[in-house]
């Protein structure tokens, strides 16, 4: 039987059930997989009715579920998965600190709408821009503020709901269920329930009043009732923020010095171990913090505080640490950049320490969400580190130890011999040591399959015999996301990686560490891919917010092909393919995905393989050859600029998109005839891209003759391609051969390489190494890679280049190239535009501008690629004034911003250029 095609026509939605779908929601973030029957997108509440009536018929379970970022499980089961992110997703209504959501609104999304009213919502989990509100009362989260804000719970005031038999009560109304939940608390004794009052286990039967049921539901993990629609309190937005961050010589110490923090009013106090730490170290996008501290802490405190007197405290704070010798070193964060550079790197603990997995031994989540109260976190975080040393494990510490709560993470081979035994142990002990210090086992991540199973024990007979009675009561037929919170599994069911079958051996193309199979499965499924409104990872989600079109999505449709008997055949299926195929190959996730997944590099290979199978298209071939391309159109031009337009049907490509113009005068042209000049700095080797070269030499023209002028003398490479565009194709065999004659070529001298257009140059430092394995010289040509603005800026500050002030008094928005942010940052060429005298610099956070080289031409890709473009870039752009200047890296950003605003986006090379 198919459920989508029983289901499907009920709902105004979508109902999937193919393999592909039932594979990607088999999982969330936790160590568990279960594949679910089908998968929903219900478009509103009589959506979700019909699929429960119909779903109760069959007696077939019903599970809703947000972003899938659950830590224990909750949102994987052997049912109909409800994902209310896609289209149950709008912010209804504002009211004063009201606020009336459908489930699928993202925290940040409603943060963004209540900061227009100088509000927000209080719990703030580190998964903020991805995190569903309906994910979030499902959980009952809370976050790093929970001292000041406290839980989920604390800020529900009404919910819509659908039961298992399709109703629709209120909660705070409903006579039946009114009189059913009093009969239950009628005798029960509460006085053995957790006192503590960060809690997220069981159903919360304390919080249950006499006007309203609501309680019950929050936290209920989406087994009592399925929400369709939220009312919730928020909170006035504090204006004025400070961090203080103190540097500890190890981890208990920085837990100690947390009473200080407290006795000052402290917002949020956040603790990091080295562990972590020296994670963000190694990451393009997190260096601004280890750029600012000093030493080499063993751990980090991170103590936020908020009102008009948090800088004030901030200093009274260090003095208090200082007097009481907790710590040697107090960062003080009280400007906006170092705010943010601290914060980014204190929300990305988990991904961070997630980086750090090897293979399949991983920093697991099963005993991460214990919390005690402050006062004893010392001796308990003592004791739970005897007990990881009797069992061999190691884990990393981060966590909110403002309300006592660590998240850590001992790592787990779950495919070696005893490590699924010692892990249970290990969870056994820790929940008797969280109780024995009067915690919970579960304070803001759920019960889920991790825990659930220990709620009896935790909470006593009768107080789970209380809840397994609740259960019956909302659902006697035990429909809504069944084993969980009651009538659990052990522990040890569903476990993912031991489930898995062992990947075939597959011969690549591109050299993968530990093979492909093993580059798919770094991804543990936490959704950064899932973010709406930052940073470029994953362009193609954040317009279809598809999940197979995101990074996550496409790593665990990876893992499911190469996991397969034939992994060569299952990468040359059609559905794999269309997965794969809106993947524009920004290169975002290898700096932007805290695990460094590198789906440009995997859908190359998985390209190439496809190719095995059903040969090279015409277009991908011609694309591939781009130089080839370039090169003839300029020698034949202004012909061929007037014959390329009839073509376009021929070849696929759409016909609203103007074409680029192909130059007669090139770049190699024009520096063949001219005399190298000497140069007191020595030779620069500018390599000449396709584009550059051919399209836009004027740029090039400008590059020269600022190299020159700083005291470069100037030699061409232009003799043949980096491979960047057959790579792109998946035409892993000539991209080979082009690396390799290039690194012949660039290897007989040891000058600088600079570039103009970062996808062609950053080649040479990335994909060669993949596609030249073991070659010495790939590493060196790497490490005298540079973009063309890092050497101009050099030149600035050592007054070699003098500027002008022609530009004084203009505005100059800036955006990066995505292949830039991704390998090197973008700081280098928005230093060089801020040394414009008299200029103001703004770097747009707008994303990929979706062109992405050949993308954006593809008549198939062409609405999505404007889609993308329409999301931040295009409205940012439109948005300044007519003498803004608009100035772009790359080539295929600087022609999506003419197609999609109308304006003209320069090199900044071309704007410094105007200044000598």
């Amino acid at each position: 039987m198919s459920l989508a095609r029983t289901l499907g026509p009920l709902l105004a939605g979508e109902v999937r059930d193919d393999d592909y779908t039932r594979h990607l929601y088999s999982s969330d973030a936790s160590m568990y997989a279960i594949e679910p029957l089908a998968v929903a997108y219900p478009k509103h509440t009589d959506d979700v009715r019909a699929l429960v009536t119909a779903c109760g018929g069959l007696g077939v379970p019903v599970l809703p579920r947000g972003a899938g970022t659950s830590l224990a499980g909750q949102t994987v089961g052997a049912a109909v998965i409800v994902d209310f992110s896609r289209h149950m997703n709008r912010v209804l209504e504002l009211d004063g600190d009201l606020a009336r959501v459908q489930p699928g609104v993202v925290q940040d999304q409603l943060n963004r709408a209540a900061a227009k009213h100088g509000m927000m919502f209080g719990p703030d989990t580190s998964t903020s821009n991805r995190a569903t509100i309906g994910g979030m009362i499902g959980n009952n989260s809370a976050g790093s503020h929970s001292i000041r804000y406290g839980s989920t719970i604390d800020h529900v005031r009404a919910l819509n709901v659908v039961l298992a038999d399709a109703s629709t009560p209120d909660l705070a109304t409903d006579g039946r269920l009114r009189a059913g939940v009093d009969k239950i608390l009628e005798n029960l004794d509460l006085a053995g329930y957790p006192r503590f009052w960060r809690h997220s286990g069981g159903y919360r039967l304390d919080r249950v009043t006499p006007d309203d049921l609501t309680p019950l539901v929050v936290g209920s993990e989406g087994t009592l009732a399925i929400v369709t629609e939220a009312t919730v309190r928020l909170v006035p937005r504090p204006t004025t923020r400070a961090i203080a961050v103190g540097h500890f010589t190890g981890t208990l110490s920085a837990i100690a010095a947390t009473h200080d923090a407290l006795a000052l009013d402290a917002a949020s106090v956040e603790l990091m171990d080295k562990a972590i730490l020296d994670l963000s170290r190694q990451r393009v996008d997190y260096a601004r913090l280890g750029d600012i501290l000093e030493g080499d802490p063993e751990a980090l405190l991170f103590v936020e505080f908020f009102g008009d007197d948090a800088a004030a405290k901030v200093d009274e704070l260090a003095r208090a640490w200082k007097a009481g010798g907790h710590g040697y070193h107090t960062l003080r964060a009280i400007d906006k950049e170092r705010r943010e550079a601290v914060l980014k790197v204190r929300k990305a603990g988990l991904g961070l320490l997630m980086a750090s997995s090897v293979g399949s031994r991983r920093p697991l989540a099963f005993v991460e969400d214990t919390a005690v109260p402050p006062e004893a976190l010392v001796p308990y975080v003592a004791e739970f580190e005897k007990i990881l040393e009797r069992h061999g494990m190691k884990a990393g510490f981060y966590g909110h130890c403002s309300v006592g709560c660590l998240h850590i993470r001992p790592f787990v081979d779950l495919r070696a011999p005893g490590e699924i035994a010692a892990m249970r142990a290990v969870a056994e002990e820790v929940a008797e040591l969280a109780a024995r210090h009067g915690g919970v086992n579960s304070s803001e991540h759920g019960d889920g399959l991790a825990r659930s199973e220990f709620n009896e024990k935790l909470f006593g007979p009768a107080v789970y015999a209380a809840m397994r009675e609740v259960k019956r009561l909302f659902d006697p037929g035990n429909l809504l996301n069944p084993g969980k919170i009651v009538d659990a599994a052990p522990m040890t069911e569903h476990l993912r990686d031991p489930s898995r079958p062992e990947p075939p051996p597959l011969r690549t193309a591109l050299a993968f560490a530990d093979g492909m199979h093993a580059a798919a499965d770094r991804c543990m499924n936490i959704g950064a891919c899932r973010k709406e409104d930052t940073g470029v990872m994953c362009p193609s989600y954040m317009a279809t917010r598809e999940e197979e079109h995101s990074t996550r999505g496409r790593a665990n449709a990876l893992v499911k092909a190469l996991s397969s008997p034939d992994p060569r055949a299952a990468l040359g299926e059609e559905r794999l393919h269309g997965i794969l195929d809106l993947c524009l190959e920004c290169k975002a996730c290898t700096s932007e995905c805290p695990l460094g997944v590198d789906m440009a590099s995997l859908k190359s290979e998985a390209l190439h393989q496809y190719h095995q199978t059903h040969g090279v298209p015409l277009r991908s071939r011609l694309f591939g050859a781009i130089r080839t391309l370039n090169r003839l159109g300029s020698a034949t031009a202004p012909l061929s600029n007037l014959l390329a337009a009839p073509l376009r049907g021929a070849l696929g490509l759409a016909r609203q998109r103007p074409l680029p113009r192909f130059e007669r005068d090139t770049l190699p042209r024009w520096h063949a005839r001219r005399t190298p000049a000497p140069g007191r700095r020595g030779e620069v080797i500018l390599l000449a891209d396709s584009f550059t070269s051919f399209t836009e030499p004027a740029i090039g023209r400008a590059a020269v003759e600022l190299l020159e002028k700083a005291g470069y003398t100037v030699r061409l490479a232009a003799e043949g391609c980096c491979g960047r565009s057959s790579l792109s194709k998946g035409l892993l065999d000539r991209a080979k051969s082009m690396a390799e004659a290039m690194v012949g070529r660039l290897s007989a001298s040891d000058a600088p390489i600079v570039g103009l257009e970062p996808s062609c140059l950053l080649t040479l430092k990335d994909e060669y190494a993949a596609l030249l394995p073991g070659d010495p010289r790939v590493q060196a040509v790497a490490g005298r890679a540079r973009l063309v603005p890092e050497l101009l800026l050099e030149a600035i500050d050592d007054g070699a280049l003098p500027l002008g002030d022609a530009l004084s008094g203009r505005t100059i928005l800036f955006h990066g190239h995505c292949h830039e942010k991704a390998v090197t940052g973008t700081a280098a060429t928005r230093e060089l535009l801020a040394r414009i005298p008299g200029a103001r610099v703004s770097e747009l956070d707008a994303g990929c501008c979706g062109m992405a080289g050949s993308f954006g031409f593809e008549a198939e890709h062409y609405e999505l690629s404007m889609k993308i473009g329409g999301l931040r870039l295009f409205p940012a752009v439109s948005a300044t004034t007519e003498d803004t200047l608009v100035a772009a890296t790359g080539v295929s950003c600087r022609q999506q911003i003419a197609h999609g605003t109308g304006r003209t986006a320069r090199h900044p090379v071309e704007l410094i250029r105007l200044l000598t």
